[in-house]
């Protein structure tokens, strides 16, 4: 019984190790906001959340697998959140009853694994008439796998015979052994063996061909029935073993079963979250890394609209062919914002999950990495260049080529023509590994000059400000300017001084 509702073939890791900059991802991409939406307060969610969106995928067919399962959650949230229930009320039921009770010994160990089996085969069977009621109705590969693989493994046939042997192991009329033999007359090679059926012991009893003897153990013979618990035990140790892991077994199930449903269930919450508020949501068209692929309309940045609880601007941008943007432009315009987009877009698509737009083509990237500005810092014992250099020397330790790169207003810890420096060798040695790079800067003269190379495969964009100063915090197409407005900023603060 396989799960198989993250991968088309293997189970999904919920303890695997993640990226090493995931830290960085975190705090430079505010995913913290879209972690806890996913969450809604629940603890196992939020790992699930996170472990899954940090694991980028970079195969396009398995991105596509989780989008069909994850369309299907949010076509039936009603069902999909019923399955997921099956394996929390087992958890809760073992927590109740069974947590720390199976000891050591092969009675303790049957009678509790049959005990956890009759409660396991009752949800196995609201889960089949789950399966029974909706196979027809989903769409995905791996949901309809899912329950055919139920409908196949949970037949009538299969309730049958676990009722009629949980049943037999209550023992009702004792147990029936076998044994030889051994040295010294001890006993060897006992086999559990099947209960008469009731009704026919005087039939077996007149026309057995052998005699039966029998004796009873005194009440107060402590040390004889030790003694027939130990045979008992002896008899029962296969069948014990053989039970508990059934039980390991099933329990496994739905685990497995929770940990998968459970990234499902995160992205259900976030899908009604941003509806609430009327925020768009696509598919993403997926393509893969070594082609170069990037065009969206209405993209927004989804942390943004989650702390607002309100639509925000988004933006539309055709950057096919392109292994580069650089954004330039006016202060506090929105370039950060859009690059935030960007990276969320990026990490949500490989994920499998929805992206914040209202269209999304992309390539995968092998790798995704952010370069973003740090506050000061009293406790460096280096310069804040050294610190911005010392983070770049470890970011290209893990590059790879088709990896991508998010720059915000980096290496302007030094003056212009310095940093300009810096910022173009950086950029040009990483283009020419075939990194993707998306960088926000206020270097004119890095800008300028990546400008003046008119390459047909880095695309400029500029925060839009209007003839009055107004921002639209729309990116649009255009060369780097000289200036960034900084005295808009200084009128706008000004003028509200007066007037206070």
């Amino acid at each position: 019984m396989k799960v198989y509702l993250m991968y088309p073939d293997r189970d999904f890791d919920p303890k695997q190790e993640p990226p090493w900059n995931a830290d960085d991802l975190v705090q430079d991409l505010e995913l913290e906001i879209i972690f806890d939406t996913m969450a809604q307060e629940d603890e196992f969610l939020y790992k699930i959340a996170r472990t899954a969106l940090l694991s980028s995928l970079e195969d396009p067919d398995i991105i596509r697998y989780r989008q069909g399962i994850m369309q299907d959650a949010i076509r039936h949230p009603d069902v999909v959140r019923a399955i997921y229930a099956l394996p929390l009320e087992a958890i809760e039921n073992k927590r109740k009853h069974w947590m720390g009770i199976f000891g050591n010994s092969p009675a303790s160990i049957l009678s509790s694994g049959s005990e956890m089996m009759r409660m396991f085969i009752e949800l196995l069977k609201r889960l089949r008439k789950i399966a029974d009621e909706n196979a027809d109705t989903f769409e995905s590969k791996g949901f309809r796998r899912f329950f055919e693989m139920l409908q196949r493994e949970l037949d009538d046939e299969f309730f049958a015979t676990a009722e009629t042997q949980l049943k037999d192991l209550r023992f009702r009329s004792g147990v029936l052994l076998s044994a030889e033999l051994g040295r010294g007359a001890e006993g060897t090679h006992y086999v559990l063996r099947r209960p008469r059926q009731e009704g026919n012991w005087i039939k077996q009893l007149v026309t057995s061909t052998f005699r039966e003897c029998a004796f009873s153990i005194p009440q107060r013979d402590n040390h004889g029935a030790r003694a027939i618990a130990e045979i008992r035990d002896r008899g029962i140790n296969r069948v014990a073993n053989a039970v508990g892991q059934s039980a390991d077994h099933i329990d496994n199930f739905f685990g497995v079963l929770r940990n998968e449903l459970a990234f499902y269930i995160g992205g259900l919450n976030l899908y009604e979250r941003l509806s609430d508020f009327g925020e768009p949501v696509t598919f993403p068209e997926v393509f893969p890394a070594e082609q170069r692929k990037r065009s969206f309309k209405e993209l927004y940045d989804v942390s943004l609209a989650l702390t607002k609880a309100q639509k925000v601007v988004g933006n539309d941008v055709n950057a096919h062919g392109k292994d580069a943007m650089i954004i330039t432009g006016a202060n506090q315009g929105g370039k950060s914002t859009f690059l935030r987009s960007l990276g969320q877009a990026q990490i949500l698509m490989q994920s499998g999950l929805f992206v914040p737009a209202r269209e999304f083509r992309a390539n995968v990237a092998a790798g995704i990495f952010t370069h973003f500005r740090r506050e000061e810092d009293t406790s460096m014992v280096s310069g804040k260049l050294d610190e911005e250099l010392s983070r770049m020397s470890d970011i290209i330790d893990h590059l790879r080529p088709h990896s991508a790169v998010l720059f915000n207003e980096s290496f302007a810890a030094t003056n212009e023509r310095e940093g300009s420096e810096i910022a173009q060798q950086v950029v040009s040695a990483l283009l020419d590994e075939k990194v993707q790079v998306f960088f926000v800067t206020h270097l004119y003269t890095f800008a300028r000059k990546m400008y003046e190379r008119k390459a047909e495969n880095i695309l400029f964009l500029r925060a839009e400000r209007l003839p009055d100063g107004t921002r639209t915090f729309k990116m649009i197409e255009g060369e780097p300017l000289q200036t960034s407005y900084g005295k808009d900023l200084y009128r706008k603060i000004f003028e509200r001084r007066k007037l206070s």
